[in-house]
């Protein structure tokens, strides 16, 4: 019993939801490796960080002794998952899905073990169903019930398309944890209702249903958006070692405390002392450290993780510099000062203001070293700064009147 308290207390840490907890202790008594699934598509093949929250967790289950089914959707990905979504998902072809999910096999082993890990695609056993078999499967769900679902309820009321393809999204995803007789099936808040449609076709189909656990949406370096490459907020579990500490120390102080709870593996007793040693003055930037130091050497190794912070520091800390910055001399015009977003795109380190003011979100932007948090930040004529953007772009500028 102390086992499976022991085991539950870690299958829950940075979990969103469990439906339901009472099933999941039945489960964990059985005293058999679980049968734990977790569903990709194969649409965006390069992993982040917002990715490795799941894979963690199944991590963790793999620890446990359970069974771990990563199925790759190259089926569903012809469909396209229309989850989050105001408009019809475009589908993958093909040959996009079988180029994705080679690339999602060769970094998904850098968080599992590929001795304890069982790789699945849907289409062994939904190809074979043919058009009678989903017809049959279509039968076991109504549309009552899948107009229930938040993004098709919305797009319904607003007289947006709904393509009756989409409907079969969540059906066919559900009929995988039949297919695979899954346990337990993880999966972000946004997969909620797909993941408990599974639950109701394994008991349609005579099965006990599969425990759903969500784990929460990450956010990605602007504090605000999920993490996204497409957002350009993201830290790539691939990006070098130097440019993974360097995004890691941009993110927020505050935003720092929800990256240790959903990506770090350190005692929860020992980030809380970090957080009230913050409170009572510690500076948060040494504790950011170790949450880059933990990071950078999960996806390389330790010794690159502090070679990457002895960079960081060097560069920051120390006030280093590149030999040779170029230097430009800018007009403020009116009122003598002038906005940080025009500056950097006067200047040429930005390709426009909209693209300075994401970057100043990102982090991305320093000031004689120093982080600019502030996109409406102004800078005002007789001073001379050195600017930065990301690692590469410096530029010294004397501002002037006029």
């Amino acid at each position: 019993m102390e086992q499976l308290e022991r085991s539950l207390a870690l299958i829950k840490r940075g979990t969103d939801e469990i439906l339901l907890e009472d099933a999941l202790r039945r489960k964990l008594a059985l005293g058999r490796p679980l049968r734990i699934k977790a569903g990709f598509d194969p649409t965006a093949p390069d992993l982040h960080l917002g990715h490795t929250v799941l894979l963690n967790k199944l991590r963790q289950l793999q620890d446990l002794g359970h069974e771990i089914l990563f199925l790759i959707g190259d089926f569903t990905g012809l469909i396209g998952d229309p989850t989050g979504k105001s408009a019809t998902r475009k589908p993958l072809s093909p040959e996009q899905i079988q180029e994705n999910a080679k690339t999602y096999q060769d970094q998904v082993f850098r968080i599992l073990d590929p001795e304890r890990t069982r790789v699945v695609f849907n289409s062994q056993w939904l190809e074979p169903l043919g058009a009678a078999g989903l017809v049959q499967l279509a039968a076991r769900h109504t549309v009552a019930r899948m107009l229930e679902r938040d993004d098709f309820a919305k797009r319904y009321k607003a007289g947006q398309p709904i393509a009756i393809h989409e409907f079969l999204y969540p059906l066919i995803q559900g009929y995988d944890s039949v297919a695979l007789q899954a346990d337990i099936e993880l999966g972000g808040t946004d997969q909620k209702f797909n993941l408990l449609v599974g639950r109701q076709l394994q008991e349609a189909y005579g099965q006990e249903p599969q425990v759903v656990i969500t784990l929460p949406i990450l956010e990605g370096l602007d504090g605000v958006q999920k993490m996204s490459k497409s957002l350009g907020n993201y830290i790539g579990i691939t990006d070098p070692p130097e440019e993974m500490f360097g995004k890691i120390m941009s993110v927020s102080d505050e935003l720092m405390w929800r990256y240790f709870e959903l990506l770090s593996t350190r005692d929860l007793v020992e980030i809380q002392a970090w957080r009230d040693a913050v409170g009572e003055g510690a500076n948060p930037r040494d504790i950011k450290f170790e949450l880059g130091l933990e990071l950078v050497a999960r996806f390389h190794d330790a010794a690159k993780a502090r070679a990457a912070l002895e960079g960081f520091v060097a560069r920051f800390q120390r006030g280093a510099l590149p030999e040779e910055i170029p230097e430009q001399t800018l007009p403020t015009g009116e009122g003598g000062v002038l906005p940080i977003a025009s500056l950097l795109k006067a200047a040429g380190l930005a390709g426009s203001t909209s693209e300075a003011i994401r970057l100043i979100g990102q982090g991305a932007v320093r000031i004689d070293g120093e982080r600019v948090e502030d996109a409406r930040l102004s800078c005002a004529a007789g001073s001379q700064h050195v600017y930065q953007v990301g690692k590469r772009r410096f530029a010294r500028i004397r501002l002037t009147a006029g």
